[in-house]
């Protein structure tokens, strides 16, 4: 057990290592030897977790994956019961993020563009995007919004590019402009639907 302990707490020190530089520096930007420095935890303790950089790198992708989609959920909810309201309160989850530590972008498109075709890490970020696109899809369908597969792709396309704009600019109006976009998008496919909903 207490082996198993230690492992696990290595495991973590090793991740919210990895997690903080390559989030500010990108994948390329950051050598092993970094991550060991930063986590305190010697060379062969980490080769023992992870064989190689790009199964770091995977396993940093995967935890990233379940933590950013658990804080758009927990956004969207906070914003009530009502779907279309849920889809715009989720960009609250950008703005927390950019109070905590400012704007890096997005560690998923990041990956794309610093990773292979081939690669673990894009397979990882393809998979990340899928689950997040059937999620805003649930949230458009049961909110009544016409054409829930198009909303919800205009709405993923303003997430990441408020991330990425973000990053440029460094001012959370990108945000606030995403969200407002949001919402128009929303009060119009209601609209074409003929009824007005209720909407923010």
């Amino acid at each position: 057990m207490a082996t198993q302990v230690r492992r696990t707490r290595s495991v973590e020190r090793i991740l919210a290592a990895a997690a903080g530089l390559f989030y500010a520096n990108g994948l390329r930007g950051v050598g092993v030897d970094e991550v060991i420095a930063a986590s305190g935890v010697s060379k062969s303790t980490l080769y023992a977790h992870f064989r190689s950089k790009d199964d770091l790198v995977a396993a940093y992708l995967q935890a990233t994956d379940a933590s950013w989609i658990e804080q758009l959920r927990a956004a969207a909810e906070r914003a009530g019961d009502d779907p279309a309201d849920q889809l715009i309160g989720l960009f609250d989850a950008l703005l927390d993020a950019f109070d905590r530590h400012g704007f890096f972008g997005c560690p998923f498109v990041s990956a794309a563009v610093e990773t292979s075709l081939d690669s673990a890490a894009r397979a990882i970020t393809r998979a990340h995007t899928e689950r997040r696109q059937a999620w805003l899809t649930e949230l458009c369908e049961r909110g009544g919004l016409v054409d829930p597969g198009r909303v919800a792709s205009h709405i993923g396309l303003l997430i990441d590019g408020a991330m990425t704009r973000g990053r440029l600019e460094q001012d959370r109006a990108v945000v606030e402009d995403a969200k407002e976009a949001a919402r128009a998008a929303i009060r119009a496919s209601r609209d074409t639907s003929g009824g007005e909903g209720h909407h923010r």
